[in-house]
Formats: C-alpha cells, sequence, structure tokens
C-alpha cells in the first residue's frame, strides 16, 4: 500500500504561506478544544443556516437544510440536542492556515462574494450584512470540519453536519464554496493529530476541484473522487491531481453507481493505507436534481453511506463526514406537489439513523453505554 512520500512536493498553499508560519496559526488556533463525554460526534450550531432577505433562494443551493437534518434526527429521538457539539468560528489566521491574504480580501467585497456564491443580488449588499449572513454562517462550519478531524481521532467517526465545500481552493472560491474547509481540516489533522496519510472519499455528484488543486501532487493525501463528468465545474486542471477518477455518466441510476462504488473502495483498498478518512456526502446524486442529473434514489444514497463507513469500520480507519453543498431546493417543490422524491435533509437524515442501527455510529453517549 503507498503511504506518504518525504519527497512529495508540497501543495501550493505551503508554498506561498509558509510551513512554519501554517504550523504556528494552526498550534495557536482555538478551534480544537476538549468535548466532554456525554457530547457525541455529531457537530452543528444553529448558526450554520444562511437567510438573508430571501435572496439566498436565488440559488437552488438550500441554505437551510442543515438546521432541518438535526430537527429530523431531533423528532424521532434518535439524537438529544444536547449532546450536539457546538463549534467555534474559524478566525481570520485559522483561515490563512490555507487562503492568501489577497484572497480573504477579496472577500470584503459583495461582488466577490456574489460571485462565488451564485447570487447575483448580494453583490449589492453593503458587506458589513454580507459578512454577518453568509460568511460567519460559512465560518461556523469551517471550524466545525476541523473540529470534527479530532472528535473522529477520539470517537472513531464524526458527523459535521455543515461543511464539504469542496470547490473552494486557497485563491478561488467558486459553486457556493467560500473557504475550503476540506483542505483545511486536513492541515489542522497533520500537525495537531499527527497524520501523514489522509484519504478524502468525495461523492458529491460534481468534482471537488477546489481540494485536488489544494493538494496537488502531495503523497500524504489520496483522492477518491467519484462525479458526473458532464456537469460543473470542468476543471481539467483539477482533474490531473485525482489519485482515483471515476467519472459517470448523466443518467447513472442506483444499481450501478453503487457497484461503481464497490469497485472503487476495492481499488482505494489496495492502493492506500489511510490514518484518516475525509467523507464528502453530497446528495445531489438523487433522482430530480436538476444540477447532478444522477438518478441514485434515497434508499441507495443510504446505502452509498453505509457502504463507505463500513470500508471505515472493516480499516479500523476514523472517518469524518461532511454533508457538502450541492442539495437543492426543487426536492421540495416536488415533494408539495405531491411527488415521491424527498428532501435532501430527509435522506441525510434517514441514512444516519440507518448508520447507527447497523452500529457503524452510535449517537449514545459513551457515558451511557458504560
Amino acid at each position: 500500500m503507498s503511504s506518504a512520500s518525504s519527497s512529495a512536493p508540497l501543495p501550493k498553499s505551503q508554498e506561498t504561506g509558509g510551513v512554519s508560519l501554517r504550523r504556528s496559526r494552526i498550534l495557536s488556533s482555538k478551534l480544537y478544544f476538549d468535548v466532554p463525554l456525554p457530547k457525541v460526534p455529531v457537530i452543528y450550531s444553529s448558526s450554520y443556516d444562511i437567510a438573508f432577505f430571501g435572496i439566498e433562494k436565488m440559488h437552488p443551493f438550500d441554505s437551510s437544510k442543515w438546521g432541518r437534518i438535526c430537527q429530523f434526527l431531533i423528532k424521532e429521538s434518535v439524537l438529544d440536542k444536547n449532546r450536539l457539539v457546538e463549534p467555534l468560528e474559524a478566525s481570520r489566521d485559522d483561515l490563512l492556515v490555507v487562503h492568501s491574504e489577497s484572497y480573504l480580501s477579496s472577500l470584503r467585497r459583495s461582488l466577490t462574494v456574489s460571485i462565488i456564491m451564485e447570487v447575483p443580488p448580494v453583490a449589492l449588499l453593503p458587506n458589513w450584512l454580507v459578512q454577518q449572513k453568509a460568511l460567519y454562517p460559512f465560518r461556523k462550519q469551517v471550524g466545525g470540519s476541523i473540529l470534527a478531524a479530532k472528535l473522529a481521532i477520539e470517537r472513531g467517526w464524526a458527523i459535521n453536519v455543515g461543511g464539504g465545500f469542496h470547490h473552494c481552493s486557497a485563491e478561488k472560491g467558486g459553486g457556493f464554496c467560500v473557504y475550503a474547509d476540506i483542505s483545511l481540516c486536513i492541515h489542522f489533522a497533520f500537525v495537531r493529530l499527527n497524520m501523514s496519510r489522509v484519504m478524502i472519499i468525495d461523492l458529491d455528484a460534481h468534482q471537488g476541484n477546489g481540494h485536488e488543486t489544494d493538494f496537488a501532487n502531495d503523497g500524504r493525501v489520496y483522492i477518491l473522487d467519484m462525479y458526473n463528468a458532464g456537469i460543473y465545474p470542468f476543471d481539467f486542471e483539477a482533474k490531473r491531481y485525482i489519485d482515483q477518477k471515476v467519472e459517470l455518466v448523466s443518467g447513472t441510476k442506483t444499481e450501478d453507481y453503487l457497484a461503481q462504488l464497490d469497485r472503487a473502495l476495492e481499488v482505494a483498498k489496495s492502493n492506500f493505507d489511510p490514518e484518516l478518512i475525509v467523507y464528502n456526502a453530497g446528495t445531489d446524486i438523487l433522482e430530480g436534481d436538476p444540477l447532478g442529473r444522477l438518478r441514485v434514489s434515497p434508499d441507495g444514497v443510504t446505502v452509498r453511506d453505509e457502504k463507505v463507513f463500513r470500508f471505515a469500520k472493516e480499516r479500523s480507519t476514523p472517518l469524518l463526514m461532511l454533508t457538502s453543498v450541492n442539495e437543492i431546493q426543487f426536492s421540495h417543490i416536488l415533494t408539495l406537489l405531491g411527488g415521491y422524491m424527498k428532501s435532501s435533509a430527509r435522506v441525510i437524515a434517514d441514512s444516519i439513523i440507518n448508520l447507527s442501527k447497523k452500529n457503524l455510529i452510535s449517537l449514545d453517549s459513551p457515558l451511557s453505554r458504560k
């Protein structure tokens, strides 16, 4: 099995940021903190949800899905809201671990944020409002992704109900992804958790070009990306840095999708021995999603997640799951019209419940199991 090479080139963000400065920022960060045992490794804050004057509804992304996932889990008594873990907001110094000063400064212009979020009216808003209503929620989710790696190592698994901004790299945002939380959580793991081999399993319908760009030729990170090659972002440069590429065609159905995933996981098992798995679990693979253009059923998403968690558990590899960014409001329209399709929040909640039933995770307090 392959592992990190001491001669592997540094990622671009390391070349520009300076290794020692990055390390200093990581070591001085407050994002890693001790989580009491009664808490379960499910990370969420009510600050995750984005809402300002309804403008956010102009993008097909469902910016309130994070809260609804937890509402479903709490309503069905599978998760106690008092046992959720609330993360801290990522500070500017935290973000500078990956991002450049120039990129973060560009976010002080509402026009820049509107382009990244793909919501043109945001450009007309004062930046203080954009910071408060959009960028603050994103920074909280970044804090959640970073903390999730620590919890995964301590508890064997962790779920950040937000995060998974896989289109954002050190120098460029896009596709509703403003901060590179996947790259950030891995760099924190390198330093604070002494990791040297991390696997990214990206099963969002879209190519994860952000983390691929950030870890270009970095032998410490193995990327398995399974995506629809016929949709955004068409980043051919970033594709060069995917270790294991599974390109799907539009219309791929559940059975074919799961079969290709089985084969991909088998190959990954023989190619790399990770100390940590970062799983980007997008549900835009669902049938009816006009952006993902795949035809996977809600049950297929549940089986997919179970396969990934089982892959990690069979190897005793800690896994952190992120819920990714492309789940759409279109599904709610279908539901209102009497359609069969469940909302993505419901699908994610059902999958988490299934993981608990299959003993791949436990939503009970560790203290209650003693």
